[in-house]
């Protein structure tokens, strides 16, 4: 027969189990849970991921096309070189030699302060602001005052 203790036991053993189930229940809800919202952020990445690639794409094109208008443009400035013209000589030429500048023994002097101060607006090779420095030649400008750079 069963004694009353047995039954106790199994009371307990019963109780013991239930509150375990129950226990594992909510980790398993509280895991679902994790598990849905890390499935969206899963999503939104691949979303993102695939904008990515689509940007990637555009940027790539552009960069190609920039890069072909370059190499048209070159193809174009070296059909432009190829043409014959009258002004300039084929041949490659050393630049021509700029002497430094003049000492200043060279430079006429003027004993006259009066006549000195007339000449004041003349060219002084040691000029600070570098107009007269021959070995840093001031490049002439285009229209709107902005530097011709081709």
């Amino acid at each position: 027969m069963v004694s009353l203790e047995q039954v106790k036991l199994l009371e307990t053993k019963v109780i013991k189990t239930i509150e375990h189930v129950k226990k594992i229940n909510e980790e398993n809800s509280l895991l679902k849970g994790k598990l849905n919202s890390y499935q969206q952020r899963n999503d939104e990445l691949e979303a993102l991921i695939k904008q990515f690639k689509e940007d990637q794409g555009r940027i790539e094109d552009g960069i190609l096309s920039a890069l072909d208008r370059l190499n048209q443009f070159e193809d174009a400035l070296d059909n432009n070189k190829e043409e014959p013209d009258s002004f300039v000589n084929n041949e490659e030429e050393d630049p021509p030699h700029v002497d430094e500048a003049p000492y200043e023994s060279d430079m006429p002097t003027h004993s006259d302060p009066e006549e000195s101060a007339s000449h004041s607006d003349s060219y002084n090779p040691h000029d600070s602001e570098g107009s007269g420095d021959l070995n840093n030649p001031v490049k002439p400008q285009g229209p709107d005052n902005e530097l011709d750079i081709f």
